[in-house]
């Protein structure tokens, strides 16, 4: 597949960071983009006017706003290519700090709204026997090291599970999946309208509070990832005939992959023996 070759791009949570930075790229390269937010207004402020793009207003948990959103495109464009599963936000507090309502919510969003998208977009994608999605999750879906962000990386951790799940599900229908795992790319994503912090905040939580401090007060807008170029590599993905099931964007996600491969393989090693106790005996 080649840049010249347009193709049409379905993008969640497009007003701000990396799906705004996407939706951008994908324009000024002539391609066809339907994208969405909760404000749509905010959307289209903040990516201009474009003949070949479709802004929606769609909540992601909610299963007829995106059949609604999927109808649309359809209208327009005739046909989906690529599917970026990018809407989502972040939550810190500990697991005994978050109430059942603040981890549920969260799910909604990180997880199940990704969900709604795939099951309405796949009946028109096996129907065109090709296809590309891209379900957006973190390096924090390989790592849960980060105090805090137990039930965001439980989510991230989710989406990379269905991923590659899915990834052999589709693949007889020549349906592509990339499960997408940025580090710390430089956008608006710690800051209070992209992250949520526990309402019920423990001070015996000091590692907590220490990385939600240093989240919020030095990583924001010190991080070291390019928006710009991270969503270059998703397109270029997108545009490879054997494209990767887990795309890491990032140095620092890179180093921590390996650091956490390095540290299971020790461990598995090391309790090899406890794991194959279990096995029943083998009889001569």
């Amino acid at each position: 597949m080649n840049k010249q070759e347009n193709k049409v791009w379905f993008i969640t949570g497009a007003s701000q960071g990396i799906g705004l930075s996407l939706t951008r790229q994908l324009l000024q390269q002539g391609q066809m983009v339907a994208a969405t937010s909760r404000n749509v207004t905010q959307l289209q402020q903040a990516v201009g006017t474009y003949p070949q793009f479709l802004p929606l207003a769609l909540d992601i948990t909610d299963e007829t706003s995106v059949a609604q959103a999927i109808t649309q495109i359809l209208e327009k464009f005739g046909r989906i290519d690529c599917v970026v599963n990018n809407a989502g936000y972040g939550l810190i507090g500990s697991l005994e700090e978050l109430t059942d309502q603040e981890a549920r919510q969260n799910f909604d969003v990180n997880v199940f709204g990704s969900l709604n998208i795939i099951r309405a977009a796949l009946p028109h994608l096996r129907q065109q026997a090709s296809g590309h999605i891209f379900n957006i999750s973190s390096i924090g879906g390989m790592s849960g090291d980060f105090p805090g962000f137990g039930v965001y990386c439980a989510t991230k951790f989710a989406v990379v599970g269905f991923t590659e799940s899915l990834a052999m599900e589709v693949k007889d229908f020549n349906i592509k999946v990339t499960a997408v795992m940025p580090g710390y790319i430089r956008t608006n994503f710690l800051t209070a309208g992209s992250v949520v912090t526990a309402k019920n905040q423990l001070a015996e939580y000091q590692s907590t509070r220490e990385s939600q401090a240093l989240h919020q007060e030095q990583i924001n807008g010190n991080q070291p990832g390019d928006p710009e170029k991270a969503v270059a590599a998703i397109i270029q993905a997108a545009q490879e005939e054997n494209p990767p099931l887990h795309l890491l964007l990032g140095s620092d996600a890179l180093q921590l992959a390996t650091d956490k491969l390095n540290a299971l393989q020790t461990e598995f090693a090391q309790w090899a023996t406890v794991s194959q106790s279990v096995d029943f005996a083998v009889e001569a």
